[in-house]
């Protein structure tokens, strides 16, 4: 190995000695064919968590990741036991080589859980002694929530790859390829959870496309209902048929038809039902939820609006956390400045800059709503230029100071 060490392999090296001994957080090197370079993992470990990741289905994910450039950023793969991975590259002409994270459990594993698990993969005796061995190895396995899974996994791909990525890009990383997290529930501040939980409703009733920060701090606040049972898939299962009848619940509140939101939720359902991992089950739990919202969204559309209106609106709606310039709306749909501020006006009855304001100001309502962040930091999050700007645009349209509508709203 020493021959072919990259400067990603000399920098996963020392990165590996500041990951304290008590995580076991082990990282994987492999070539672009699947061919193994080397780990950190011991060798008595080596070929049963090797083995793992290639009986459900790992290696065959990793290679799809390895080869496809658009991947740029890491990645969350689950398996049927709830066994979990991450995804990193080598960022060298055509990936030369690719890194696997983990794997990691977010609750400790339990015999009578993953036994019924491990059976569709057993057809020979060698799959029994090596579903033997890896039962028996349950108490060594590591185990993490993946709040910190997460931020070790941004760690290791940052050093990889020179970046330097936020955890917002694992989230959207791990959302597009629908890993929304599910970790077991420790304790739990049900205020909390149902704040963020009425928060992430509220997207779907206005059909609000920004709708990821708060999908997030809900996925992360609250990993299901917590339940449990013999099978760790079925929990997950359970988890999202849950998720989906909220969700077209508050669709229908959101203008969707009951005829639409019932034959689509039960449809998702089915999905659901038909899974037999882990990986695909939350990707389909976020497909089910940028469908119902971007389903009310379509209602919410003004058919007064023109095409250009329109997309100036929508993109105003994904970029609440920037400074959004007339200029660059207008370069958006190819008008001028003054031809664009003319037209939004006329269509929508407002002028661009209070348009801006007031959709921010909404979304201040409800980030005050759901979250405890300072006043400060949600001025700041929404682009806002002072502290003081914010809460005057906030009293100008709300009648309230942010500090007011929160008391307010808690007062409830």
């Amino acid at each position: 190995m020493d021959q072919q060490m990259t400067r990603g392999e000399q920098n996963l090296l020392l990165l590996q000695s500041l990951i304290p001994a008590s995580e076991k957080l082990y990282v994987w090197c492999y070539d672009r064919d699947g061919h193994f370079v080397a780990s950190s993992c011991p060798e008595e470990e080596r070929k049963l968590l090797a083995d793992a990741f290639d009986r459900f289905g790992g290696m065959g994910h990793a290679l799809a990741y390895a080869h496809d450039s658009g991947n740029t950023r890491p990645q969350i793969i689950g398996s049927p036991i709830g066994m979990q991975w991450a995804l990193s590259y080598e960022p060298e002409r055509n990936r030369r080589l690719f890194f696997v994270i983990g794997p990691v459990f977010y609750a400790p594993p339990l015999e009578r859980q993953l036994r019924p698990a491990l059976r569709p993969y057993i057809s020979s005796r060698e799959d029994a002694e090596w579903s033997v061995s890896l039962l028996a190895h349950l108490s060594a396995m590591p185990v993490m929530s993946y709040a910190i899974f997460s931020r070790y996994v941004m760690m290791v791909h940052n050093t990889l790859t020179g970046q330097q990525l936020g955890l917002d890009a694992l989230y959207t990383a791990a959302y597009q390829d629908g890993q929304m997290p599910l970790e077991a529930a420790g304790a739990r501040d049900r205020s909390k959870i149902y704040l963020a939980e009425r928060a992430m409703l509220q997207m779907v009733r206005n059909g609000d496309i920004n709708y990821h920060t708060i999908l997030q701090a809900s996925s992360r606040m609250s990993p299901g209902v917590p339940i449990q049972g013999q099978d760790p898939l079925r929990q997950v299962k359970t988890s999202i048929v849950v998720f989906t009848t909220l969700v077209s619940r508050a669709a229908m509140e959101g203008g969707l038809s009951p005829e639409i939101a019932y034959s689509l939720g039960d449809s998702y359902i089915q999905s659901v039902e038909d899974c037999r991992d882990s990986g695909e089950l939350n990707a389909l739990a976020h497909a089910m939820y940028h469908d119902f919202v971007y389903r009310v969204h379509h209602l919410h559309v003004n058919p007064n609006y023109s095409h250009a209106i329109q997309k100036c609106c929508d993109y105003i709606e994904l970029s609440l956390d920037r400074k959004i310039r007339t200029a660059d709306l207008a370069a958006l749909v190819g008008y001028t400045e003054y031809y664009l501020t003319e037209k939004f006006k006329k269509e929508t009855g407002q002028s661009v800059s209070s348009y801006i304001r007031y959709a921010k100001v909404e979304r201040a309502k409800v980030l005050l709503e759901s979250t405890e962040l300072s006043v400060r930091e949600i001025a700041e999050r929404l682009a806002f230029n002072t502290v003081n700007y914010f809460i005057q645009s906030f009293r100008d349209t709300t009648g309230y100071s942010p500090a007011q509508y929160r008391k307010k709203f808690k007062a409830q």
